[in-house]
């Protein structure tokens, strides 16, 4: 099969919605996909009517009625890891595309990007393999007793609604847990990031996953394919990773039906360092957290508040790492700062910043546009920038920003760092920063988040439970956490 995407800058190719292990053109019409880094199109993607994400509902039902719905866990777990070596042997090519479809460092889709996509199947392909359950000797009136015992099954068909900022990495880390307990999927990603999921669909062929079990359809969110989905009554289970306020409206669609949903929404991430800290590590770390991906990760950190007594060593040393930070072409291996996705989420964040300076912030660095060649100056490129002065009832310092921008705010002891901290209605994820163990335990058991790390940003083992507390998320994902929400457990009740 001709390969489905483009994956080379100079040419522009179309994109189909995938469905029934087939990709299928669509007459209603198409929209751009921009390269976030030059401006340029990437492709044309068709938008979902209602009557295309029946068609790839309907597909998915019958999968499960079908082949895979008989298979065994051994058996798809075999397929699954198939699946993780294709992404693996058309490396370049998932490569490429994240690239021009989210406009990041090739250096960071290379590192981490692609290898976790694979990674993900594999992870879940052992995860099934080792799941278990509850077993129970009930006494009965005649003393012959009963056993009771659960069993797992798939929950169905599930609507996977993607985001754009990690869009191979999050759509498989849905999509190999989901198909490891046997359901089927049906995949919406983000408008403006279309291109590994649809070339997903290559592979899972090549894997022989069967029709039906894997479907992709293109579109928007409101009175587009992403609504369509979310409020079709074929969908079992709907996983959401994405902003609080789309969360609210899914959530909203998933009651009709009464259908269980899992959501990863929005944070407003803080980062406590404290004065015993090791200052080099800490720099390092934060800057990661706040500037990695330009900013647009979940996990970021855009509250940065730090021990009175190293305030300002650690702001012009935070300072000094912003400044040397390399916006440009993603394919250079200089390059270490990408775009924002789009100009309008470009437009977005610099309100915040123009907010920032009319709250009466001193602007440590940054604040506006670099300058760039063409044709990168046609590309949404910011500049990362550091705030202080800021009042914590600001909107900079309450509303999720999602870019590469901190304010720095002191603090003088643990009490106030844990309330800071916690002065906020989002709940995702904190770092302490402190070379006090025991303090490290105390502030960790006390912040009102869904993951702390503590000396540490991103570092995550994929058997542990993710989520967030708050407006920040319902459920948790990660081994035997996503099995839960992939599975129904049904209690089987034998008399002896």
């Amino acid at each position: 099969m001709a390969t489905a995407v483009n994956t080379r800058a100079d040419k522009v190719a179309h994109l189909s919605h995938f469905i029934d292990g087939r990709f299928v053109p669509t007459a209603r019409s198409h929209f751009e996909n921009r390269n976030p880094a030059t401006g340029a199109i990437v492709n044309l993607v068709p938008e979902a009517d209602p009557a295309v994400v029946d068609d790839a509902v309907k597909a998915a039902k019958r999968a499960l009625k079908g082949p895979w719905g008989k298979m065994s866990e051994q058996q798809r777990s075999a397929i699954l890891r198939k699946v993780a070596d294709g992404i693996m042997a058309r490396f370049d090519d998932f490569l490429a595309a994240e690239v021009l479809d989210t406009g990041k460092p090739k250096s960071l889709a290379a590192h981490i990007d692609i290898p976790r996509g694979a990674a993900n199947f594999n992870i879940f392909a052992d995860q099934v393999l080792t799941l278990s359950t509850e077993t129970f000797r009930t006494a009965t009136p005649d003393g012959a007793g009963a056993l009771n015992y659960a069993i797992r099954v798939p929950r169905g068909v599930i609507g996977v609604i993607c985001p754009w900022n990690l869009p191979l990495l999050l759509l498989t880390w849905k999509v190999a847990p989901a198909l490891a307990c046997g359901n089927t999927v049906v995949v919406k990603p983000s408008e403006e990031t279309p291109t590994t999921a649809t070339l997903l669909g290559e592979v899972m062929n090549e894997a022989g996953v069967p029709p039906g079990v894997y479907n992709v359809v293109h579109g928007f969110g409101g009175d587009s394919s992403g609504e369509y989905l979310t409020r079709h009554p074929g969908v079992d289970g709907i996983t959401f990773t994405g902003e609080t306020g789309t969360g609210t409206a899914i959530m909203r669609a998933a009651a009709d039906g009464v259908r269980p949903v899992s959501l990863e929404l929005g944070g407003k991430n803080a980062s406590l360092v404290f004065a015993d800290c090791d200052l080099d590590k800490t720099i390092e770390g934060v800057t990661r957290a706040v500037f990695a991906n330009c900013g647009q990760v979940c996990l970021g950190t855009e509250r940065v508040y730090v021990q009175r007594p190293i305030l300002a060593a650690f702001t012009q040393r935070l300072k000094a790492a912003a400044e040397r930070l390399q916006p440009g072409n993603p394919f250079d291996t200089a390059t270490t700062i990408g775009p924002l996705i789009s100009q309008a989420h470009r437009d977005k964040v610099l309100s915040y910043y123009a907010r920032a300076k009319a709250d009466g912030a001193e602007i440590v660095t940054g604040g506006g546009i670099p300058a760039l060649p063409s044709p990168y100056s046609s590309g949404f490129f910011i500049a990362p920038t550091i705030w202080t002065g800021l009042a914590e009832t600001s909107a900079v310092m309450r509303e999720e920003i999602f870019g590469p921008c901190c304010s720095i705010v002191p603090f003088d002891d643990e009490d106030a760092a844990i309330a800071l901290a916690n002065d906020s209605p989002y709940g995702l994820a904190t770092a302490i920063w402190t070379e006090n163990l025991a303090r490290a335990h105390r502030v960790a058991a006390q912040v009102e988040v869904g993951i702390t790390w503590v000396n540490a940003w991103f570092l995550r083992d994929l058997r542990t439970p993710f989520g967030g507390s708050k407006q920040s998320g319902i459920g948790r994902e990660g081994g035997v956490h996503s099995m839960e929400f992939y599975t129904e457990l049904r209690n089987v009740c034998i008399k002896l």
